[in-house]
């Protein structure tokens, strides 16, 4: 049974329509939601083993702004690139994504997305602000759960090596899915826990295929949002848990001052998954961050 969305209400008066374009050698699915007419436009990207409608519950709250939301090449509605998933690959991607059907947005990346979105504007993507929710702040294997991350690189190698229809098979088995659900939800609401299950139920396993995932894996574990935090020339904000699983509250401080200027906004009783428990919140931060930096785009 499909579980209630709880942010419904708020996305249905929101207009949306799909779209797509070859960028990198790869036709992009994209979708926008918004006024056409906007003043500020986001390019939101999402996480790994997501796609688009990871972010919807945050654009649910974003009132009078344009929101360009790409699958990552391999996930969702959009094909594999030609050449290697790894941090090169996924960032000059979302250049020329960007250049071609969002250009001057500001970049918002969720997770994995704040390691590709911060890589790129590092690399020269043209952005007039960044955001980064739930930023990977650190080695994933330092993290609270650096035994899990320990496991989860287990679990990718094994997908990957296995003849590849157990492969598969283990890389979309409903069971893990769900544990690792179970193991990401912090909120105690039993409709909100149900809602969030379905949407990684739904959507974790549509990826391209195993050897796409893997090379994908291999490179959120293998990166960060450090190297390229000194590179950025443009106000960041930083949106952190309070109880975020694979990156701990004290390497969000470190991070921060890793930017030439950045802001951090922390919000308490949430883990990795800010944006299904908390986007109300993570919109008011970034609505308050665009007013506060003329966050008005062409």
């Amino acid at each position: 049974m499909t579980a209630a969305n709880p942010y419904a209400e708020r996305l249905d008066a929101i207009p949306v329509t799909r779209h797509d374009v070859t960028v990198a050698g790869t036709r992009t699915a994209y979708w926008t939601y918004g006024p056409d007419d906007a003043a500020t436009t986001i390019l939101a990207v999402h996480g790994f083993r997501g796609e688009h409608h990871g972010l919807e519950p945050v654009v649910a709250f974003l009132d009078d702004v344009r929101v360009v939301s790409p699958d990552l090449p391999g996930f969702g509605e959009t094909p594999a690139l030609p050449g290697r998933h790894d941090l090169a690959g996924y960032a000059d991607w979302l250049t020329a994504f960007a250049a071609a059907a969002a250009p001057g947005a500001v970049v918002l990346g969720h997770s994995f997305g704040s390691i590709v979105s911060a890589a790129a504007v590092a690399r020269g993507l043209r952005a007039p602000r960044l955001i980064l929710v739930n930023p990977i702040g650190a080695p994933a294997l330092e993290g609270p759960r650096g035994i899990l991350t320990r496991l989860a690189i287990f679990y990718y190698r094994a997908g990957a090596r296995l003849p590849r229809r157990l492969g598969d098979a283990l890389l979309r088995n409903p069971l893990i899915v769900r544990v690792m659900s179970i193991a990401m939800a912090k909120t105690r609401d039993k409709d909100l826990r149900a809602f969030i299950h379905d949407q990684h139920d739904t959507y974790f396993s549509r990826f391209a295929d195993r050897d796409t995932l893997s090379e994908a894996f291999v490179t959120s574990v293998s990166n960060d949002v450090r190297a390229a935090a000194p590179d950025i020339p443009v106000p960041t904000l930083l949106i952190a848990a309070e109880n975020d699983d694979i990156t701990p509250l004290s390497a969000q401080y470190a991070l921060q001052k890793l930017f030439p200027q950045a802001e951090l906004v922390v919000i308490p009783g949430v883990g990795h998954l800010i944006h299904y428990e908390t986007p109300q919140a993570a919109a008011s931060a970034v609505t308050r961050f665009l007013r506060l930096s003329g966050g008005d785009t062409p």
